[in-house]
């Protein structure tokens, strides 16, 4: 008689396969520890870069009406309007990278003063870059007024000279604060000036030749000495600035004398 041989039992699971699992499962803990540093770091530099530079008392004191300017915080623009015998050329105002409008407020109550209607325009995280076309809404909105002309601080200044290149036609002046065309302006007939501080890092690319090119041939360049970058407005913390050696006064009344003299020659007054 045989007897039967017994079946062999189902293999029983190996050792390793747990080990591979908790494996994984550490690998994957690593990883999104690392994910979430990341995360982490890039919120915090984002939240760095778009903290607005520290405004400067003179800046929030111009926020208001004068004998001289009307001042309106508009839902897109803070404007300054002369309070009598306004001409008919108005001024837009980008502000520079992470500057706030009210950083140029004082320089736009002496402008206004000098009779010309001023428009700061408001960012987008104060990042011109964010805004190109802020002009539009503004020109739309001030059907009284004629002509125009844009003014641009640093990387509102870059954005400015697209906005020409984008609507030509649509205004009549240019001035750069410290800054220098994005676009190439050369053919199109702009009252123009660039005026920057002869201790601005970007000095040599403000008044260099390829920012020459780029502009109409008759723009008024000045280099005011003794200015830096920071105080072509009014705020303060401007990173890798040399420290200026004349007043910000100072630097402000070329800013604002410079810009007039192109407003003149927008209306014809020059």
């Amino acid at each position: 008689m045989t007897v039967p041989t017994a079946s062999p039992s189902p293999a029983e699971p190996s050792a390793p396969a747990p080990r591979r699992g908790r494996r994984w499962r550490r690998v994957l803990a690593v990883v999104l520890a690392v994910l979430a540093v990341a995360l982490v770091a890039m919120l915090a530099v984002g939240t760095w870069y778009v903290q607005p530079q520290p405004l400067l008392p003179e800046a929030t004191a111009a926020l208001a009406s004068t004998s001289e300017v009307s001042f309106a915080d508009e839902p897109g623009w803070l404007s300054f309007i002369p309070a009598s015998d306004a001409r008919s050329t108005g001024l837009v105002v980008y502000p520079g990278a992470k500057v706030e409008p009210a950083g140029y407020a004082p320089t736009a109550q002496a402008i206004a003063a000098a009779g010309y209607p001023v428009f700061i325009a408001k960012m987008p995280l104060n990042l011109a870059v964010l805004g190109p076309d802020a002009a539009t809404p503004i020109i739309e909105a001030h059907p009284e007024i004629a002509t125009w002309a844009i003014a641009g601080h640093s990387l509102g200044g870059a954005m400015a000279t697209n906005y020409l290149a984008g609507h030509p036609g649509a205004m009549q002046g240019l001035a750069l604060w410290a800054s220098y065309p994005n676009a190439d302006l050369s053919g199109l007939p702009l009252a123009a000036t660039s005026i920057w501080g002869s201790l601005d890092a970007g000095a040599a690319r403000m008044g260099g030749p390829e920012a020459r090119a780029d502009l109409p041939a008759d723009t008024v360049f000045i280099e005011i000495p003794g200015g830096n970058h920071e105080q072509m407005g009014w705020y303060t913390g401007q990173a890798n600035d040399p420290p200026a050696t004349i007043s910000r006064a100072e630097q402000q009344a070329a800013v604002v004398d410079a810009t007039v003299a192109m407003l003149l020659r927008v209306d014809g007054s020059d």
